[in-house]
């Protein structure tokens, strides 16, 4: 089985960010995340992107150029020195949330939040997202909220609302 510990935005490796970025934003697209797992026989580079207004809608044919041009560029680079698995996808349902921008537009929907340290005795965190200023998120779960600092967020997921009307995000 695979981990799927993969960064926060500010966490992704540099070296990794320098080899992926050029290439998603000479397509147009931003990158939301990307990290380096590891498999029970090789790693697996994950990298997820997103178009600029962040509704998830990059085209398969999207990925594949940007899978092609990313492997190149890490087989130049031997950043992995093993054989790797690489994807390319976009956010998706359950939405990563890896930059400032992701938790501006994930407000009001539902999230889930897990810290690098406890807060309030708790590191998981589920419920709505009802403000992000850039520094702090703070979340509303079971009747109360709470206020999380970005700098301790390890991993967060922002959900897709099924039933609930949408309007559209341009």
């Amino acid at each position: 089985m695979i981990s799927q510990n993969f960064a926060m935005y500010k966490d992704i490796p540099a070296d990794l960010r320098r080899v992926v970025e050029p290439v998603v934003q000479a397509h147009g697209l931003e990158l939301v995340d990307a990290g380096i797992g590891r498999g029970p026989t090789r790693s697996l580079v994950r990298i997820v992107v997103d178009t600029p207004v962040g509704d998830g809608r990059v085209l398969v044919d999207e990925c594949a150029a940007i899978s092609r041009e990313v492997g190149h560029g890490l087989d130049v680079s031997e950043l992995i020195p093993a054989a790797y698995t690489l994807e390319v996808c976009s956010p998706g349902v359950d939405r990563t949330l890896g930059r400032e921008i992701d938790f501006t537009r994930a407000v009001g929907r539902r999230v889930a939040i897990e810290t690098r340290a406890a807060l309030a005795g708790r590191r998981r965190f589920k419920g709505e997202l009802v403000d992000f200023d850039g520094a702090l998120a703070t979340v509303r779960s079971e009747g109360r909220d709470f206020e999380i600092p970005f700098e301790v967020i390890d991993r967060a997921k922002a959900f897709f609302p099924f039933g609930a009307p949408q309007k559209p995000k341009r």
